[in-house]
């Protein structure tokens, strides 16, 4: 019974990280209609810019978040007015192809400024555990978990009762219909990137903080997609759920069935449900009439 604890508390830790990447993946998606193959390649700077400023500050976990963040989001909106913007009207499938280019650039300018050679990320956190019940945590583990509550609630609410955030509902709805009530599309998509920038930094953050710093952080993004594909991609907070789900599958599977199974066993739930529930398990169903 122990080691299932451990295998859950540890999966949900992990799946924590995959959320908030999913979270990431949905904003863009939802407000856009775009995919963002670049999506971990910004965990991955974002990270590294944390590292920086955490060394030559000295910063604790939580202040070096509230001063990545906006960092973060500045990011986001230079890469969606450079890169983004002017491919705007083009095939669906250039822009796609425009972010898997963003990404390969992103990786290599990373590696070029900070080097090939992983960190220890400081945290400031004590490395003590603290026992909930028959469940060992570390502190950093707990604020990954508190972090993607926090910004789950933060995107329902956002999403629900501020006027940007019905705006980008709007858009996502119905482009057209939405320009034509008054609200600026572009600014909706800027918007949009920077606040998936903000949350790939969180994500970012947290996972050099439990693991290691290192140029490999950039596959978080593709493991974080099947949370995406399981909540459904236009439901942020479908992308959270999806990612504990996820995270849970893959310590299970490992730990009951076979060594290496983690490494798959979340493309094996994007194809269960992409043959099931195409539309995830939260995300609109499309309805074409003809």
């Amino acid at each position: 019974m122990e080691y299932f604890l451990f295998l859950v508390s540890s999966g949900l830790v992990v799946g924590a990280t995959y959320g908030l990447v999913g979270m990431g993946f949905a904003i863009i998606y939802k407000a856009t209609g775009i995919v963002n193959f670049a999506q971990g390649e910004l965990l991955m700077l974002t990270a590294y810019i944390a590292f920086s400023l955490a060394s030559s500050l000295s910063l604790s976990l939580v202040p070096l978040m509230i001063v990545t963040i906006p960092i973060a989001m500045v990011i986001g909106i230079v890469l969606e007015r450079v890169f983004i913007r002017p491919m705007l009207g083009e095939p669906l499938f250039s822009i796609v192809m425009v972010t898997i280019g963003l990404a390969v650039i992103l990786r290599g300018v990373t590696i070029m400024i900070w080097g090939p050679d992983p960190h220890e990320f400081p945290t400031g956190l004590s490395t003590q555990v603290v026992l909930i019940g028959p469940v060992p945590f570390y502190q950093v583990q707990l604020y990954g978990l508190a972090t993607l509550a926090a910004v789950t609630l933060a995107a329902w609410a956002f999403f629900r009762f501020t006027r940007l955030g019905i705006a980008m509902r709007a858009v996502a709805a119905n482009e057209g219909a939405a320009m034509l009530m008054g609200i600026e599309v572009s600014r909706i998509h800027m918007i949009a990137w920077a606040l998936a920038a903000a949350v790939a930094a969180l994500a970012g953050i947290l996972f050099a903080s439990m693991f290691k710093l290192g140029p490999t952080i950039w596959f978080e993004g593709l493991r974080s997609f099947p949370a995406v594909i399981l909540g459904g991609l236009d439901s942020v907070l479908g992308a959270a759920l999806g990612g504990l789900v996820v995270g849970l599958i893959e310590n299970l599977a490992q730990g009951y069935i076979g060594q290496g199974l983690r490494e798959i066993a979340g493309f094996v739930v994007i194809v269960v449900i992409l043959m099931l529930r195409p539309y995830g398990l939260f995300g609109a169903r499309e309805i074409e009439r003809v």
